[in-house]
C-alpha cells in the first residue's frame, strides 16, 4: 500500500510539473488568423458582407476561417446553394487571403450541429450519409481554389458540446477525414477542446490538430449550481501537450478559436452589456492576447471578429476593434 501510494504521488507531481510547471518556447512570429460566421453577424444585426470585408480591408486578415453551413446550403433536400460561400471565398482569393474551411455536420457557432429541417427526422444513419454528401460537395466545389489552406473535417467532433450527439462516431469522422483525403491533399484539421482534452484522438486522425484557448466562460452544466469559471491553465499547459502531439503523431498543433468575445449566459445577441463585460472587455482582450503568445503556437485564429465590428459600429466604441488593428500591423 505504501509503495503505490508514493507510486501515485510521483505520477501525480510528475504530471503537473510537466503540464503546468516552465514555459513555452516562443516562436519567431506568430500568424493571426479570424473565425468568421455569417449567421453570427446576423445574429448581432450586421450587414455580413460588410462586417466580413472590413476584417479583410480594414484589419486585414490573411487568414480567414469560415463554414460550410448544411442548413444553410441545402435548405431542400438535393438543392445546394453555395452563392454565399462562393462570394466569401472569392473575396478572399481577390487579397491573397487564406482560407480555413470547415465542413460537416457540426461546424463553427451556435449550435454546432446545424442540421437542416428536412434531415432532423433522419436516423443517424441516414444523416450521417446526407453530411458526407454535403462534404464531397463542398471539396470537390473548392478544391481548386488557390485560397485554401485547410479542410477542417467537423467541429470539435469529440466534444460534448451545442445542440448534437454527445460526440459524434470515431468512425463516421475518419470517413469523412478519408472522403476529404481523396479528392484534395490539402491538410485536414480536426478540432478539439483546449481546456478539457489532450488531443490525441483528433491527433490520431487529421493531420493538424486545432485546440480553443478560453479562459472565462459561464458554466451552466451542473445544473443546480452556475457560476462564471476562469481557467486556471497556465500558457506552458497547451505548450507541452503541442509538444506531445508532435512528439508522439508527428502533427502540427494550432490554436484555431482564441477567446476574443464574451460567453454569455445566454446568446450574445441578447446578453447585456454588464454581463458581456464579465467574460470580455477591453482588458480581458489584451490579457488573453498576451496570454496566447505566451502558448507557442505560432498560427492563432480569434473568434470574436463579428462582435468587434458591433461594438464599433452599433455601440460606437472602437477600442477592441483598433487594437487588433494595432497587433495586425506589427
Amino acid at each position: 500500500m505504501t509503495i503505490l501510494f508514493w507510486v501515485i504521488a510521483l505520477l501525480i507531481i510528475a504530471f503537473v510539473g510537466y503540464f503546468f510547471v516552465g514555459r513555452a518556447k516562443l516562436p519567431e512570429k506568430i500568424t493571426w488568423g479570424m473565425a468568421f460566421s455569417k449567421s453570427q453577424a446576423e445574429l448581432l444585426g450586421l450587414d455580413w458582407k460588410e462586417t466580413y470585408l472590413a476584417l479583410l480591408d480594414d484589419l486585414k486578415f490573411k487568414q480567414i476561417k469560415i463554414a460550410a453551413q448544411w442548413n444553410l446550403i441545402e435548405t431542400k433536400e438535393g438543392e445546394f446553394d453555395f452563392e454565399d460561400l462562393d462570394w466569401q471565398i472569392k473575396e478572399a482569393e481577390k487579397r491573397e487571403v487564406e482560407v480555413l474551411l470547415v465542413t460537416g455536420l457540426k461546424v463553427i457557432r451556435w449550435p454546432e450541429c446545424h442540421v437542416p429541417g428536412w434531415a432532423e427526422s433522419l436516423s443517424w444513419e441516414e444523416r450521417e450519409g446526407k453530411a458526407l454528401v454535403l462534404t464531397e460537395k463542398v471539396v470537390s466545389r473548392y478544391k481548386d481554389s488557390p485560397a485554401i489552406k485547410y479542410w477542417q473535417a467537423e467541429n470539435e467532433p469529440f466534444f460534448p458540446f451545442g445542440l448534437c450527439p454527445f460526440v459524434l462516431p470515431v468512425s463516421f469522422v475518419k470517413k469523412e477525414v478519408a472522403l476529404i483525403k481523396s479528392i484534395d491533399d490539402r491538410p485536414v484539421i480536426i478540432s478539439d477542446s483546449g481546456e478539457g482534452s489532450l488531443w490525441w484522438l483528433p491527433a490520431s486522425i487529421a493531420d493538424v490538430v486545432s485546440p480553443t484557448l478560453y479562459r472565462r466562460i459561464w458554466v451552466p452544466q451542473l445544473g443546480f449550481y452556475k457560476f462564471y469559471l476562469t481557467f486556471p491553465h497556465p500558457a506552458v499547459f497547451y505548450y507541452r501537450r503541442a509538444l506531445l502531439i508532435e512528439k508522439l503523431f508527428g502533427k502540427k498543433v494550432i490554436s484555431g478559436e482564441l477567446q476574443a468575445e464574451p460567453w454569455c449566459k445566454s446568446q450574445l445577441s441578447d446578453c447585456s452589456p454588464e454581463e458581456q463585460s464579465k467574460t470580455m472587455n477591453f482588458e480581458f482582450f489584451k490579457k488573453n492576447i498576451e496570454f496566447a503568445k505566451k502558448t507557442g503556437f505560432d498560427e492563432i485564429y480569434f473568434w470574436g471578429g463579428e462582435w468587434w465590428y458591433w461594438l464599433k459600429e452599433k455601440q460606437n466604441d472602437p477600442e477592441i476593434w483598433n487594437e487588433a488593428k494595432k497587433l495586425l500591423m506589427m
